[in-house]
């Protein structure tokens, strides 16, 4: 098995086609020999977290939206967060950036931000991405994903559907790509 991916980027090149992951971004969480596990961090849902967890909890719609993770259990809700003192036992993903892998913590994260106490950035995911042993290795070699160190702050940007772009210009120099600059914005 190579290197794990946890804390990267996966960028779907641009040839990739499949309807779940064309042109996005998935944030690697775990990567092993059993498989690997991701959540898409550029696919805004129209759902706001107010109205997603309406009848749970009274959270004024500061309009934060529930983010589609990925196809796999899209009625399962995850949260990445970068608050060390709700990390529990789990480790950062990358730095500063943590998995709510409790329903303690997403609900100490959700009780907070609807008493206003909120100092910490978090997302709401509903599903996540999965892969089988070597099954992303494949898609990989095939020229799938182009992969490259993640950020809080490419997790957290403000502009989710820029990111895409942004990120396959940066990774282009990093994977040999070559991405001429475009003459004519006609030709995209």
């Amino acid at each position: 098995m190579a290197d794990s991916l946890s804390g990267h980027f996966l960028i779907a090149s641009k040839h990739l086609r499949d309807p779940n992951f064309f042109r996005t971004v998935v944030l690697m969480i775990e990567h092993g020999e059993n498989g690997a596990m991701g959540l898409v961090v550029n696919r805004p849902s129209p759902v706001s977290v107010s109205r997603a967890l309406e009848g749970h909890f009274e959270i004024p719609d500061d309009g934060n939206m529930v983010y589609t993770g990925g196809p796999v259990d899209p009625s399962a809700l995850l949260i990445l967060h970068d608050s060390p003192e709700l990390k529990g036992e789990d480790a950062a993903v990358v730095a500063d950036l943590y998995v709510g892998s409790s329903a303690d913590v997403f609900e100490q994260i959700m009780r907070d931000a609807s008493a206003g106490m909120l100092e910490l950035t978090y997302r709401v995911y509903a599903g996540y991405a999965g892969w089988a042993p070597e099954q992303l290795e494949g898609e990989i070699a095939r020229g799938d994903w182009v992969t490259v160190p993640a950020s809080k702050e490419f997790v957290f940007h403000e502009d989710p559907y820029s990111l895409w772009g942004l990120l396959l210009k940066k990774s282009a120099p990093l994977a040999g790509i070559n991405v001429p600059p475009v003459e004519n914005p006609e030709w995209n």
